[in-house]
């Protein structure tokens, strides 16, 4: 190679730390947080120009659109994400919107709003479904059940406890649970078909498929929003931007749009990294014994020399990644409530779909009848547009390989096309809806790769099956010496529950 080609490392006086985090995303940002408040010098590494990955915003005219949050859940006492919060004084400086609706689930035989409250929910459902008293109690004690029984695991050791002869004794429902799916046990307590897509009506939240999505992963998150449904006024850049703020207040740095191109390592430890700036092209090198990776785990083989890769690369060999999506964020010239439109989240699942099995069927099927949820902010005070106007979102299952080989026009056209047969649909539930909008912008399972350089555009990391699920996930401690993961594509899994307990886990495992 011509020498005058080569890139040239950047000399630093400052490139030594206690902690480097790979990635700003909710669990680079937690881990961080947590870590320079407990004295660690902390360095954050981000290819973006902003802090969050899928927590964040961005802005077009007068409309603040949210990229990833529809509702958070839980902040009761046994949310774990409540005591993390208030540790790093989150409640302080960041503002929750209560959310009385869980969400709404409609086709054409039924239209029914569960409420985010579990006995409101059970005696609302029992109304309905009267000859299926029996089987609805069974769902939320079961839910409530391996939520309780997860929630009390000494989480970062419960991999090692799941093996030992006494957890089956302690943790009963969770034993017989972890290989479960949710589909086989709504089958086995439920018969009428139309409730049991009720209670898959916001599935997508954590998978597509009502047969491989593990029970335990579904329990856990689903009982929370049984006990509160929120959404983070202004926008979950709102919560980025303050964690953010904790590491800079803390003695901690962050640098933004850098790429991590290399982790260097040392006799089988880690040593440091190699990044590039997005904008100067040029290289440098940062140290330190700990590098925690908020990033996906199949790019951070990649980061890796020989033969440390290929240790992590057996780690996850058998592991998949989970389902994507296309959002189709709108602006409206006035608030969509003002149309009659009563629900914050429609979940509409086509007419032809009459039992679970059609559901993955569905999955794969055109866009005019593919499964869809709309989330209506002007139901909530948002803080995301100025009084009179409102957002919404619009998305629906998504899979990379059908944009692959579009020329980029071919590719603008497809967006297109799919942004008119959504406010086509849309028109059809909220009557003058299409003719509100302001602004649209269509985000693919290609943008989100783009922007998070997640495999498969993937915002969930590894898929939430049974064998991904626990002691089957990779734990936030690596093989490799000194190398720790913090993100969805680790213990306890995705979403922004998911990747806060994760890095808060994470931090709290390097220093103890």
């Amino acid at each position: 190679m011509n020498p005058q080609n080569q890139q040239q490392i950047e000399p630093s006086i400052n490139n030594n730390y206690d902690v480097i985090i790979i990635g700003a995303g909710l669990g680079g940002l937690t881990a961080g947080a947590k870590l320079a408040k407990e004295g660690r010098k902390v360095l954050l590494v981000e290819q973006h120009y902003v802090v969050g990955g899928c927590a964040t915003i961005f802005k077009r005219k007068d409309f603040t659109f949210e990229v990833g949050l529809h509702e958070l859940d839980g902040l009761h006492d046994k949310d774990p994400k409540k005591k993390v919060f208030a540790e790093l004084g989150v409640f302080d400086h960041v503002e929750f919107i209560k959310i009385d609706e869980f969400y709404r689930f409609k086709n054409n035989r039924l239209d029914f709003t569960i409420p985010a409250n579990a006995e409101l929910a059970i005696t609302k459902l029992c109304q309905k479904f009267p000859h299926e008293k029996k089987g609805i109690r069974k769902f939320f004690q079961k839910i409530n059940a391996i939520a309780e029984e997860v929630s009390r695991l000494p989480a970062e050791h419960w991999q090692r406890l799941l093996l030992m002869p006494v957890f089956p004794f302690l943790y009963p429902n969770l034993t017989l649970a972890i290989k479960q799916s949710l589909g086989n046990f709504l089958d086995s307590i439920i018969k009428d078909q139309e409730l049991k897509l009720l209670l898959c009506g916001n599935m997508y939240y954590y998978h597509t498929n009502p047969y491989t999505l593990s029970l335990v992963f579904y329990s856990f998150a689903q009982s929370s929003y049984f006990h509160g449904s929120w959404f983070i006024k202004g926008g979950s850049q709102v919560l980025s931007n303050y964690l953010a703020s904790v590491i800079k207040e803390n003695n901690g740095e962050i640098l933004l749009s850098h790429l991590v191109t290399k982790i260097m390592t040392n006799q089988g430890k880690v040593i440091g990294i190699e990044c590039e700036s997005k904008s100067k092209k040029t290289v440098k090198q940062f140290f330190a014994q700990i590098i925690i990776a908020n990033a996906a785990i199949p790019n951070i083989v990649n980061l890796l020399p020989a033969p440390e890769n290929n240790l992590l690369q057996k780690q996850i060999k058998n592991c998949v990644a989970g389902c994507t999506f296309i959002s189709i964020y709108l602006g409206f010239k006035k608030e969509i409530s003002q149309l009659g439109n009563l629900s914050y989240s429609m979940f509409r699942f086509n007419d032809d779909i009459h039992s679970l099995d059609d559901i993955n069927i569905n999955n794969t099927s055109e866009y005019e009848k593919r499964n869809f949820t709309f989330v209506d902010y002007s139901q909530i005070d948002s803080g995301l547009t100025p009084s009179g106007k409102s957002t919404g979102c619009f998305f629906l299952v998504d899979h990379l390989s059908d944009w692959e080989g579009l020329s980029l026009q071919e590719y603008k056209k497809k967006k297109e096309s799919i942004a008119q047969i959504a406010l086509d649909r849309l028109e059809k539930e909220i009557p003058g809806i299409s003719g509100e909008v302001e602004h649209y912008e269509v985000a693919t399972s290609k943008t989100i790769q783009r922007y998070t350089l997640n495999p498969q555009g993937t915002p969930y990391g590894f898929a939430a099956i049974p064998s991904q699920v626990g002691l089957f996930r990779p734990p936030n401690k690596s093989p490799i010496p000194g190398l720790y993961f913090a993100s969805s594509w680790t213990y306890p899994g995705h979403g922004f529950t998911g990747t806060i307990i994760s890095g808060y886990l994470c931090a709290k495992e390097i220093v103890s």
